[in-house]
């Protein structure tokens, strides 16, 4: 241990990290740019900060303060101590609805906010598209806008008061003050008086009032215009998008607006991203609140990802552009006139083919979605180290410019060979246009230079900015001194030296950068050793390619919607994201010996809480599917340190529960007696806090060899794939399963041997799962018949896992192509009147509270099951958005997840369940979720198809 770690552990609450993967963690955020920090500290108070200036600047250490790590210039990445604000400095400390502002720590989400400010019937104004996980300390560093700039501004416009952390260390609070106040703060002594004393004179400075951009949309440069202009000296405001260079932000007191009760959404459809651009000004004359545009690229990447897919079903045609109007307040029929009004004009105009009308939530959900993910669903276009590039995607000019702007723009991109993707902030003459460039190509690095020095130069013609809301960082700074002139330029280097004289605070940001083409990424990457996998990886670059996919733009940081990443969800440790663990993944598959590297217990620890939910696979634009990149590196775990005795057993799990039934009811006892709980626990690390499954006797299997015949199937066969959970555990769902296909009119063949591979999967087996997926495979090829399951995780196995596990069998493709959902044949018997469900039933008529299996979310989505149950007569059907259960499987049984585990369940999913009344009727797809929700609530939750099934008529 070295000094200044010894001596931040002594000084600072928080904790602090120096190993090697905290470090390469935290050496990326969402930009081209990547440098390896010193060491990371996770602040717990405003204390820990100033401690940690002060020991950085005794070492002559950098420190570089981040939030969400979203920055897409670079801000965030930086030599020295990175403090990391998100995990402890996130509380709301006071909110107050009759002055309309907030007092927060620089950790709050911008969300989070939003909700405790809503049931006041306010907002934050600036809205950008990572509210669900930009923290507020980002925002001011960086001066974000958003879609609704053109009505809230920017962040600059809402900061009333900042208590900082200057360079030497010392606190101050900065807010406006008039003349005689400044004067008195600087009579005093130390660093915070000088800067009251000495900034008036760069102030007077003739170059500022003749140097700035004249496009108030500015998110680049030290606002010194601000200072410049008549009213009070506003410190509070001037620093807000310096990104950390003169001071660190340690709470802060933000204004809020009024929350507008109804918004509508016109949705124009155009035949080419110019001619949606050029509709821009028809909108912004009926006075909208945003205009967002989006190009074929997103549209087309929207529509092959499940969680995105609905937006297709609602548009008209194909259109190769959309443009977003919203319109916002309180009076819903005069917003639909003004959109109405727009409609019109745009008919009139010839503009567009089609405009659609998104007035209920209902409507604008997909919409909403899509609209905000279109960075990550842009980057999900990319391959390999071929990406959409943050370099010249901030720029803004005048909107009645935006038409003749955009195509010289693409000008200089055809020049140079590059495409891009479109979308951005018409509204406001802001555009995020992402040029594909593949840095580690020879001659990409100056095509790319070349290209941003062209629209640096664009951008001046038209009396634009550079940044104007993503910031300067590393990728734009280089071009300040060219951009404000010598003059201004200079001034701006003299409040970098008043305020950090020894260049404590986030060097080479906004004055005195490096260049550009320093520290990118996917240029500096070292070349892997030599790697052979178990699973395949159908990405360029196998295994290592699949976890670089991750551009870090922090999805699987959000915390209130969707499953990704329940462990981050209860922890809020960076490590314990997606986006943690992929990055560590790419770090030890980088490394001279990967499958050494694979075996790090460093690493292992990393990705331990990983549920294998696979939300991510679906819920992450860019796909990064980390339960098969942790089930392959758990394989090599174990090549280099022995398979547990745990993962044996649970690997096994077919055979358990088979000799389980077969010795039941003596097998169930161990689950009841204390004493044989507490051996289970010593032995094999399971907990005694959660109850054994128990096993049955006459099980599925046994109670289908010995029933009668089944009746006539016209719609002919069906294999059923009886797994190890519904057949020896849960019979009673699998008879309802198989009762509900025949009387359907399918022939029922039950297959009850041979296991899909899931549990050894999961356990890193991966030898043990491909051997079973091959055995079921042969099994499964006797027929052509559709395959269907009642266990989401063991039936789907069969469309992605099989595949990755027999990439070359051609009888395991056809398999996953015959794969159906029960449900939709069992709707489809229903509208066809062969199925016929009874209001004269006790689940007809009822409330039901769905819980879907993550597995199931990611894959094939819900809709199937929902719709089937909606199907009962008069049943009342409301699915939950609660995330992961938290079971996982085994995960929930192991001693050292069992906290995590309830911690998971507890965030949405018990709270939401305990919530109902009794009358309600719960269910859940997954085993784990019905054994989850029992233990945690407890309520017992059927799976649909038993609701179903005591909803057909007759019994």
């Amino acid at each position: 241990m070295g000094d200044l770690e010894r001596r931040l552990k002594a000084d600072v609450a928080g904790e602090v990290e120096f190993d090697d993967y905290t470090r390469h963690l935290f050496s990326r955020d969402a930009s081209m740019y990547s440098i390896t920090p010193l060491g990371v500290v996770f602040p717990r108070e405003a204390a820990d900060v100033s401690a940690v200036v002060a020991a950085a600047a005794e070492h002559g250490v950098p420190v570089v303060p981040r939030g969400a790590g979203t920055s897409l210039a670079g801000q965030t990445v930086g030599p020295g101590i990175v403090l990391d604000f998100s995990r402890h400095l996130h509380r709301i400390v006071e909110l107050d609805p009759e002055a309309r502002v907030a007092r927060v720590q620089p950790g709050v989400v911008q969300d989070q906010l939003n909700r405790a400010a809503a049931p006041h019937g306010l907002m934050f104004g600036p809205d950008t598209s990572t509210s669900n996980r930009a923290t507020l300390g980002g925002m001011i560093g960086n001066n974000s806008a958003g879609s609704g700039s053109v009505r809230h501004g920017m962040t600059i416009d809402h900061v009333r008061e900042l208590s900082v952390v200057l360079s030497d260390a010392s606190t101050a609070r900065f807010g406006p003050v008039d003349e005689a106040e400044r004067l008195r703060r600087a009579a005093g002594s130390g660093l915070a008086a000088r800067l009251h004393r000495e900034l008036p004179d760069i102030v007077a400075d003739g170059a500022i009032t003749s140097g700035f951009p004249e496009f108030w949309r500015r998110a680049g440069g030290y606002r010194l215009d601000r200072l410049a202009a008549p009213g009070p000296f506003d410190l509070a405001e001037f620093v807000v998008g310096s990104e950390g260079t003169l001071v660190i932000a340690t709470e802060a007191v933000v204004g809020l607006v009024p929350k507008p009760r109804r918004t509508v959404i016109a949705v124009g459809h155009f035949t080419s991203t110019q001619a949606a651009i050029a509709a821009t000004g028809d909108a912004l004359s009926c006075d909208p609140s945003g205009v967002e545009l989006m190009d074929r690229t997103i549209l087309d990447l929207s529509r092959q990802r499940i969680e995105y897919a609905s937006l297709g079903t609602i548009l008209d045609g194909d259109p190769d552009a959309l443009l977003f109007v919203s319109f916002t307040g309180d009076d819903e029929d005069e917003l639909v006139a003004r959109l109405r009004r727009l409609s019109a004009r745009w008919r009139r105009h010839g503009h567009g083919y089609h405009t659609l009308e998104a007035v209920t939530p209902a409507q604008q959900e997909s919409l909403l979605k899509v609209r905000k993910s279109s960075l990550g669903l842009l980057m999900a276009a990319g391959e390999g180290t071929r990406r959409p590039l943050a370099f010249v995607e901030d720029t803004a000019v005048a909107p009645e410019h935006l038409p003749e702007y955009t195509a010289k723009f693409a000008k200089i991109l055809d020049r140079h060979g590059l495409t891009a993707g479109f979308y951005g902030h018409c509204s406001v003459g802001c555009l995020h246009i992402r040029p594909f460039v593949d840095l580690a190509e020879p001659g990409q690095v100056a095509t790319m230079r070349a290209v941003a020095e062209e629209v640096k130069s664009l951008v001046a013609e038209y009396g634009g900015v550079n940044s104007s809301e993503h910031g300067d960082g590393l990728a734009r700074s280089e071009f300040n001194r060219e951009l404000f002139g010598e003059d201004l330029y200079a001034a701006m280097c003299r409040v970098k030296h008043l305020f950090d004289p020894a260049g404590t605070l986030n060097p080479g940001k906004i004055v005195e950068a490096p260049p550009m083409t320093e520290h990118l990424r996917d240029a500096e990457q070292p070349v892997p050793g030599p790697f052979r996998t178990r699973l395949s990886f159908e990405v360029v670059g196998g295994m290592r390619g699949a976890a670089d996919r991750c551009m870090n733009i922090g999805l699987c940081r959000k915390s209130t919607t969707g499953v990704m990443c329940p462990s981050y969800m209860a922890t809020t440790r960076e490590q314990d994201a997606t986006r943690g663990r992929a990055n560590a993944l790419v770090k030890a598959l980088s490394e001279p010996d990967p499958k050494a590297a694979l075996g790090d217990e460093r690493l292992h620890e990393v990705l331990d809480l990983c549920l294998m939910c696979k939300a991510c696979k679906s819920e992450c634009p860019l796909g990064v599917d980390m339960a098969k990149l942790k089930n392959e590196t758990l394989s090599h775990h174990h090549d280099l340190h022995g398979v547990p005795l745990r993962s044996r057993v649970f690997g096994s799990i077919r055979a358990l529960n088979r000799l389980g039934a077969a010795t039941a009811p003596l097998s169930n006892l161990p689950g009841r007696i204390p004493l044989l709980r507490r051996l289970a626990r010593r032995a094999l690390g399971i907990t005694e806090h959660r109850p054994l499954p128990r096993f049955h006797r006459h099980h599925l299997a046994s109670w289908f060899r010995g029933r009668g015949a089944a009746g006539p199937a016209p719609r002919g066969p069906v294999l059923f794939l009886a797994d190890s959970f519904t057949t020896f555990t849960e019979p009673g769902i699998g008879r309802a399963a198989v009762e509900l296909l025949e009387r359907a009119g399918y022939e029922v063949h039950l297959v009850s041997e041979g296991c899909c591979g899931r549990s050894s999967l999961s356990k890193g087996l991966v030898d043990d799962a491909k051997a079973k997926a091959r055995d079921l495979v042969a099994r499964l090829s006797t027929s052509d018949a559709p395959i269907v399951g009642c266990e989401p995780s063991c039936v789907l196995t069969l469309r992605d896992e099989s595949l990755s596990l027999l990439p070359d069998d051609p009888a395991a493709r056809a398999v996953a192509g015959r794969v159906r959902q029960l449900e939709e044949l069992l709707s489809e018997a229903i509208d066809a009147g062969d199925l016929v469900l009874s209001a004269d039933t006790w689940p007809a008529g009822r409330r039901m509270l769905f819980h879907g299996h993550c597995h199931q979310k990611a894959e094939v989505g819900t809709a199937a099951t929902v719709g089937l149950l909606r199907r009962i007569p008069g049943a009342e059907v409301v699915e939950l958005d609660a995330g992961c259960c938290g079971m996982a499987g085994s995960f929930g049984f192991e001693a050292e997840h069992y906290e995590l585990s309830m911690a998971v369940g507890a965030d949405r999913l018990f709270p939401a369940v305990r919530a109902e009344p009794d009358t309600t009727l719960i269910a859940a797809t997954g085993v784990s979720c019905r054994q989850q929700i029992a233990h945690g609530t407890p309520r017992a939750a059927h799976h649909p198809l038993e609701l179903v099934r005591a909803a057909i008529t007759g019994g």
